[in-house]
């Protein structure tokens, strides 16, 4: 098989690039550190935020790291979960289960395009995950995950412009031991995982696990009663570990992981004007709320998402200089389907994904580790991605009474006319029949290379600065072809009125609209003193939401981008006391172009400027109509966002002692050009922000008052807001607050550990967070659709001294309802359809350790 094959040349260019080390390698904690266990010191968290084994207190970075422990504590059984024990992270999952964004310090995009990357890079055991639907899948053994917040291209290769998401697993141990867990909760709930690691030899560990997680949808589809929303998801993870030698090691992993559910619920908020429309054909909207938790499909969502790949990673020692190469392949493909207008009429007949994602990476790193004042960092990365991207949404079968509702009669009984004016052939189908639409075909080819490196002086006993640069080269290349067949959208209704035989002005004394005369003009009423015509058919263009495409290359535009980007950073970090560490930062960070690979992908106004010939005026001279592309109903827009350049100003402290420690951010990060892309109801738009930017405090804590009572609190501050956004859907937002991003979160946590007789173990866990009130959509229209957040998550865990633990947990305990993100309805104007959240969960499980 085509996978198989890829995994079997992917190891074997890993083999080929042993052979090229020729010094040592900083060791990672995940290479070296044991499998995780309740009885790792949380005080004492190793991270490698910076790419090197320091303790959370030392390493001078803006991370929050949740140990294996922590999420095993608070029952985190979705990565989407993290954002509740992590306040500057936020993770919204969205259309479907390949679609979910990856947002810290209110900087996040990604999802509903794979032409665009994530500004929050998603790294796994050093590999770097380049879409959402390659990342959320679960993962066995983790030790911990690591958020590191601003940007961080100067120690990774690639896109991290708004920050980093590292999730580190367990690397094979040489003790033998597993565990085994099962899962039961509400909505038939099951999560079931096993794992088993030990030796083989002296030398050589390996590692199996795999799982499962299922579940019942907490939507209901009012059509048949079937669930959605529901949980179908599967993995299986293999581990290496060879050691020929103390000063070489090789770590194999090969993983694949499936996802079939149906996802993701969308309900009602608000019922427009269209509502009546769709009663009026015999069709229903559910506007009984958004949390009744229910919804029309005629169809059950198809979300089918495949991962899998293989990395090697290599480190060698050479006395006080170590090399570290990692080597990954990987493929992706998620396949989705839905009823996207969620109506029990028939008005979306399909609206078909299928993205296809390849990718290599290749990473070395050089690092010293002298006695002295002087230590470095140098790397090399290297990426090579393509994607194949079919695309597809055809009308359904009700479609053409649903348009005719919305105009009155006027859809159909001017359908002949328009036809005959037009020249459409009576071959040609009817206007808004069924199976017309969009069909595309994309395909994506991304290489990128990155040179990177830090260099550490300690000037003085305790007082270290650091600098360090990332030069990035990307190139990418893009080829569309998309066809439309909806007849309909083809027609230029400006021309039509126009056409000969038809007067372009009233005759004296006549007013307004008569059956055979149609006045050649563009807006109506018109207010020119003359007596108020119009063209009867502008009422209709709204319904040409699927114009003719023009595809790339063409003659004007290459489909080619090439980005070059120096960014740097530098900072000086303090050890004040044993107990007290302070730094100051600045940085800068860069992402790429990134392509709109959708049907909204349009020339730019510098290519083709929009215009009917038949209006009247003269037409304005542009590359594709001077090349003689020029298409009915084209319009302009953007292909592509210009690349994201960050920059981020820190002030921090970390404090630690016995029974106390905490950490404070104060901070200032802006992102030009951030590329924003909004949903307006019949697809997406995709333009640059001028600059984004967010002042914020943040700070975390943790207190012992005894041995067995920890305590947990932390605040983010955030005044997000686009300084300059001239060109977003709604116009000039310059100024406005960046919508869906809480000014403050709070996290509060309390673990009680009481040691009972007989070895047993009781441990009491609780988490609270809180989002405060928040604007959800950047329309000023809708300003009065708010978010507030109240998440309360518990578990009782029981542990025997036999590895034998009872867990009771639960999450959402108070059943709080709110909406994560609001859109325009589908084809529906002015009705607004949303994601809630979800829903309480509650459970118990048994865990095995040996």
């Amino acid at each position: 098989m085509k996978f198989e094959n890829h995994l079997l040349k992917a190891a074997m260019l890993s083999t080929i690039s042993i052979v090229s080390l020729s010094a040592g390698s900083v060791a990672f904690a995940q290479d070296t550190a044991p499998q995780a266990s309740d009885e790792v010191d949380e005080n004492v968290i190793i991270v490698t935020a910076t790419k090197r084994e320091q303790t959370l207190e030392e390493v001078p970075v803006a991370v929050s790291v949740t140990s294996a422990a922590a999420i095993e504590r608070a029952q985190v059984r979705d990565l989407k979960d993290l954002q509740t024990l992590v306040p500057s992270l936020r993770v919204s999952q969205l259309q479907s289960s390949a679609n979910t964004n990856f947002i810290i310090r209110g900087f996040g995009n990604g999802a509903n395009n794979p032409g665009i990357e994530g500004s929050v890079g998603v790294f796994i055991d050093g590999v770097y995950r380049s879409r959402s639907a390659a990342a959320i899948s679960d993962l066995p053994n983790l030790q911990r995950v690591e958020v590191l917040r601003g940007p961080q291209s100067t120690l990774f290769g690639k896109n991290a412009s708004a920050g980093v998401i590292s999730i580190v697993t367990a690397a094979p141990s040489y003790e033998f031991g597993g565990s085994a867990e099962v899962s039961y909760g509400n909505r038939n709930a099951i999560v079931a995982k096993a794992d088993i690691t030990g030796p083989i030899s002296d030398n050589v560990a390996f590692s199996l696990a795999g799982g499962i997680n299922k579940a019942d949808g907490y939507g209901t589809n009012l059509v048949d009663g079937s669930k959605t929303s529901e949980r179908n998801r599967w993995y299986g993870r293999a581990q290496l570990l060879i050691e020929p030698s103390d000063s070489f090691k090789l770590r194999f992993i090969g993983d694949y992981d499936k996802i079939d559910e149906d996802c993701c619920f969308v309900g009602n908020i608000f019922d427009g004007p269209t509502g009546a429309a769709i009663r009026a054909i015999g069709g229903r909207v559910n506007s009984a709320g958004i949390f009744s938790y229910s919804e029309y499909q005629n169809f059950a969502s198809e979300n089918k998402i495949t991962n899998g790949g293989v990395s090697m990673q290599a480190d060698y020692e050479m006395g006080a200089l170590s090399l570290t190469s990692i080597t990954a392949y990987r493929e992706s493909r998620a396949k989705t389907n839905a009823d996207s207008d969620f109506t029990s009429a028939d008005l979306i007949g399909a609206n078909r994904g299928d993205v296809d994602i390849t990718t290599k990476t290749q990473e070395l790193r050089l690092a010293s580790d002298f006695d002295g004042p002087f230590n470095f960092l140098l790397g090399a990365y290297y990426f090579n991605e393509s994607i194949n991207n079919k695309q597809a949404l055809t009308l359904g079968r009700d479609f053409r009474n649903y348009a005719n509702a919305l105009t009155a009669g006027a859809y159909t009984s001017n359908e002949a006319l328009i036809r005959a004016l037009a020249g459409v052939p009576s071959t040609a189908a009817p206007f808004g029949g069924q199976g017309q639409g969009r069909f595309e075909d994309w395909d994506y080819k991304n290489k990128a290379y990155s040179v990177f490196g830090t260099a550490d002086l300690e000037l003085t006993d305790g007082l270290v600065l650091t600098g360090g640069f990332n030069y990035t080269k990307d190139k990418k290349n893009l080829a569309s072809n998309t066809t439309i067949t909806d007849v309909f959208s083809s027609i230029d209704l400006i021309q039509v009125a126009g056409a000969a035989g038809v007067p372009a002005v009233l005759p004296a004394g006549a007013v307004g609209n008569t059956s055979t005369l149609y006045p050649r003009i563009t807006a109506c009423p018109n207010t020119n003193g003359a007596p108020t015509v119009c063209n009867p058919f502008l009422g209709l263009q709204a319904l040409q939401f699927l114009p003719p495409f023009l595809n790339i290359p063409n003659a004007v535009e290459n489909g080619r981008t090439s980005d070059g980007k120096l960014t740097y950073s530098v900072r000086l970090a303090w050890e004040a006391t044993d107990n007290i560490n302070l730094y100051a930062s600045y940085g800068t960070g860069f992402k790429a172009t990134s392509w709109n690979m959708s049907i909204d992908s349009r020339p730019f106004v510098s290519d083709f400027v929009a215009g009917s010939p038949a209006q009247g005026a003269p037409i304005t001279a542009s590359p594709i109509r001077t090349a003689g592309l020029s298409l009915v109903n084209l319009t302009s827009g953007t292909r592509y966002a210009l690349p994201e350049e960050a920059t981020v100003k820190e002030l921090g402290l970390k404090a630690k002692w016995d029974s106390v420690a905490f950490n404070l951010t104060v901070f200032d990060q802006a992102i030009k050009n951030f590329q924003g892309n909004s949903f307006i109801g019949t697809g997406f738009v995709l333009a640059n922000a001028g600059k984004q930017s967010v002042k914020g405090i943040e700070f975390d804590s943790s207190v012992n008052p005894t041995d067995a009572l920890q305590l947990r609190a932390a605040f983010v501050y955030l005044d997000a807001k686009y300084d300059s956004y001239v060109g977003s859907q709604f116009g000039d937002i310059s100024g406005q607050s960046v919508a869906g991003i809480p000014e403050l979160s709070t996290t509060l946590g309390a673990t009680y550990t009481a040691e009972l007789n007989d070895g047993k173990t009781l441990i009491l866990n609780a988490d609270y967070h809180n989002e405060s009130n928040v604007v959800i959509n950047e329309n000023p229209a809708w300003r009065q659709y708010k978010r507030e957040v109240n998440d309360l998550s518990a578990a009782v865990t029981l542990r025997l001294d036999t590895g034998m633990q009872f867990s009771l947990w639960g999450r959402n305990l108070t059943n709080a309802k709110y909406v994560s993100v609001n859109f325009p309805s589908v084809v529906q104007s002015g009705s607004i359809s949303g994601y809630p959240n979800t829903p309480r969960t509650y459970g118990a499980s048994v865990k095995y350790k040996f």
